[in-house]
């Protein structure tokens, strides 16, 4: 299961089924769980916890140390859950003391070629980052979001769940969840329906959702006042809610 060229340190632990392919690099403190298999010349440093059934690509970059400045080997980490499939060139860096110490991926993501997750950034689950998306420092996205290629995230932003961002997008701001944008700067364009249909969400829910954006971005409301009619609609679209809490959760204001 392991090529003779790998190099693994002997005090990082691999579950027995793990496959390791030639001129890979796998330093201390690192963990991969079953079923997993590493590509050839993949580097891994830890401390990194690598859960089950991942499939990580050639050339990339695990559990690197951020080049972010205030940096100073303290002892950070990275965690990967389970069922994720990380493409070629991917780099992912682990966290820093000034935040969480850690930088977390969920469980059955999508990271395609040239993806960058910098230090202290989340991502929940079944995420798709198409092509060269970069993700600043201390970014959250939501279960369910979809980057599509070269979208660039700024340092502290967040993705709320179910959103979208089209080709070449800028975020500066906070997604909220549903929300499909565009543009640089980024720019809320309608709701992600195509996506929530295929997740199977209900006509109805979609079309309520529609209505919740149009009160969001086309009545020219406050964000407080918006927040007050959607709350009107939580009784008979439950599904509201989740875009309520996102933009209440936001911590540099939402995109607009």
């Amino acid at each position: 299961m392991i090529d003779s060229q790998a190099r693994i340190d002997p005090s990082a632990k691999l579950a027995d089924d793990v496959v390791v392919g030639p001129w890979t690099l796998i330093g201390p403190e690192v963990e991969i769980g079953p079923g997993s298999i590493i590509e050839s010349h993949v580097v891994i440093k830890g401390p990194t916890i690598i859960g089950a059934n991942n499939h990580i690509y050639q050339f990339s970059s695990i559990g690197e140390a951020t080049p972010d400045l205030k940096y100073r080997d303290e002892p950070t980490r990275l965690l990967i859950g389970d069922n994720n499939v990380i493409r070629e060139n991917v780099t992912i860096h682990r966290g820093t003391v000034q935040d969480r110490s850690e930088t977390t991926i969920g469980d059955n993501n999508l990271l395609m070629a040239y993806v960058h997750i910098g230090h202290d950034s989340v991502l929940g689950d079944h995420i798709i980052l198409v092509n060269n998306t970069a993700l600043a420092g201390h970014c959250q996205i939501g279960d369910w979001a979809i980057l599509s290629g070269f979208t660039l995230v700024h340092q502290f932003c967040t993705m709320g769940a179910h959103s979208f961002s089209g080709m070449g997008t800028a975020i500066g701001k906070d997604v909220p969840a549903y929300v499909t944008v565009s543009g640089s700067p980024a720019e809320a364009k309608t709701i992600n329906s195509e996506g929530l249909r295929r997740r199977g969400f209900s006509s109805e829910a979609i079309s309520q959702l529609r209505r919740a954006f149009k009160i969001l971005y086309r009545q020219g409301l406050t964000t407080d006042a918006a927040i007050q009619r959607l709350e009107l609609m939580l009784r008979e679209t439950p599904e509201v809610e989740v875009l309520i809490d996102s933009i209440r959760a936001s911590g540099r204001g939402i995109v607009r």
